[in-house]
């Protein structure tokens, strides 16, 4: 069939971004405008001529707009059927217009539910229906009609009517398709927003609803024979990966991604100024320090092989001193995560390394605490839930297992490590000294493998270093270990029922140990 020429718009928008342009486009196009409310206040205080739908429909808005486009005259001139003889004559019988271009956009739920001092009242009345239902109506009737449910489609449409009078059937199921996700989009975050003011039994709701969108293509996934892409949720926080400003070097990749979130949680959890080195999804490396430049240095020292070609997370801008200890021959950065990074860092660092035109320099702004906000993942099937495991631990809880007490030293050796090991790979292992990781045993099987293998990579420093488990030792063979390699205190999460062997061992070695009854599993 051919399509309609577009003779009538009906025009009934929240956000009026464009608006005007549009309509001045359509009247000159010889398009009749109709429009209620806000919408035709606006396009007449722009001089157009726009003929308002209650006195169309012969019905007024009432109950303070709740109801004014939800009647026959509206719907049947939306969802008629342009070849349809029985369509047809039911316009001409119950005098209705026919509409071939809907303009609807949505009131502002999203927007409105995030501000922290909405009441369920305000939310209540950001619930959009004549809306909603004129959308569908235009998308469910696309092979006739055209719909516009944002303000990016107005320019295409506007040129299609100037060029041909009418959309092709092509663009409308196009748009339709936008439509129906647009529509989908605001009945999720509704069902959200009621979720969440409503009790259930356990932590979680009954259902899940996501809404994601698509905000970057990616060449591949973790391998180049998998397809993958950036996927946004609606409410994703403005300080994080998903969001950060990319202001240097070579598009992201999957992996990249992965680990420049796992570099942005561990370098949340140091003291200020840290810099965390990740290599694949684990930390290599990690310090703070009195300077920035300091914490740069101990930080890439903890593993140098492992560091090569690794991803940097900062919890404060990037700076000089810093910048040059990555500029030095013979290292390698694949991406950058930080708040900022001063004039300075920024010349620095995309004008000095040979690598300088591909490093990936994400800017996030402030850093933001950890928030045990959900997190999902993908199993065959299906999905698990949890909160994430990021707020800082309660150290009111935590308690000196052993006869010795840790020295003041010690106890912030232990602190850092502790920060550290949540995210290691179970089984996990950290040694580390002076607010430095020195060896990292991570993802074994074995606890006794995770820390043979840590203390191998801290090498000649293990003396004097401080080591922390994720999870409880089951039996003391660890801490034999760890005394005889020279590490001097331990942090652990405590609750086997070996405890007592294991606070025995230590006893026997002279090594505080400090239980925090709080397990750290990252799987």
């Amino acid at each position: 069939m051919e399509s309609s020429k577009i003779e009538r718009a009906l025009l009934s928008v929240s956000d009026k971004t464009g608006l005007v342009d549009f309509a001045k486009g359509l009247a000159a196009a010889g398009v009749e405008l109709y429009s209620t409310g806000g919408t035709r206040r606006e396009l007449e205080n722009a001089g157009l001529a726009v003929r308002d739908v209650a006195e169309y429909t012969g019905s007024p808005e009432m109950m303070d707009g709740r109801v004014k486009t939800l009647h026959p005259k509206v719907h049947g001139g939306i969802l008629c059927r342009h070849d349809h003889s029985g369509d047809q004559k039911s316009l001409a019988d119950h005098q209705i217009a026919r509409f071939e271009l809907v303009v609807v956009n949505l009131y502002p739920f999203s927007q409105t539910v995030a501000k922290p001092d909405t009441t369920f009242a305000e939310a209540i009345e950001q619930i959009d229906i004549g809306g909603p239902s004129m959308v569908r109506s235009a998308a469910k009737n696309h092979k006739y009609v055209t719909v516009a449910s944002s303000p990016a489609q107005y320019p295409a449409i506007l040129e299609a009517i100037q060029s041909q009078g009418c959309t092709s059937l092509e663009q409308r199921t196009q748009l339709a398709a936008a439509a129906f996700a647009h529509t989908a989009d605001y009945d999720a975050a509704i069902a959200g927003y009621f979720a969440g003011q409503l009790e259930e039994s356990g932590d979680f709701t009954s259902s899940l609803r996501l809404t994601l969108h698509r905000a970057l293509p990616l060449r591949y996934g973790e391998n180049p024979h998998q397809c993958a892409a950036l996927y946004k949720a609606a409410d994703a926080g403005p300080h994080s990966v998903v969001n950060a400003e990319q202001l240097n070097g070579k598009e992201l990749s999957y992996n990249n991604l992965l680990d420049l979130d796992a570099a942005l949680g561990v370098a949340r959890s140091l003291p200020q100024p840290g810099v965390a080195v990740l290599k694949h999804n684990n930390p290599c490396g990690a310090a703070s320090g009195a300077t920035l430049g300091s914490a740069m240095e101990k930080a890439w020292a903890g593993d140098p092989v492992s560091a090569f070609g690794s991803i940097l997370g900062f919890n404060v801008p990037v700076d000089a001193a810093a910048a040059e200890c990555l500029a030095e021959p013979g290292k390698f950065v694949e991406a950058i995560v930080a708040p900022d990074y001063t004039p300075e860092a920024l010349e620095i660092l995309t004008t000095k390394p040979k690598w300088k035109a591909n490093v990936r320099l994400m800017k996030i702004g402030k850093i933001e605490p950890g928030a045990a906000s959900l997190q999902l993942r993908a199993i065959d099937g299906g999905y698990l839930a949890q909160t994430a495991d990021d707020l800082p631990d309660d150290e009111t809880e935590w308690k000196v297992a052993t006869d010795t007490m840790p020295t003041d030293q010690q106890m912030a050796d232990l602190r850092f490590a502790w920060a550290v090991c949540r995210h290691v790979k179970s089984n996990a292992i950290v040694l580390a000294k002076d607010e430095m990781l020195l060896g990292a045993g991570a993802g074994q099987m074995s606890r006794v493998d995770s820390v043979e293998i840590s203390i191998t990579k801290a090498g000649d420093r293990v003396a004097g270093s401080v080591l922390a488990s994720d999870a409880f030792f089951p039996f003391d063979d660890s801490i034999h270990r760890a005394a005889e390699a020279g590490i001097t205190a331990v942090i652990q999460p405590g609750g086997s029922r070996n405890d007592q062997q294991v606070i025995d061992a230590c006893n026997k070695h002279g090594l505080p140990m400090v239980f925090t009854g709080c397990r750290h599993f990252r799987h």
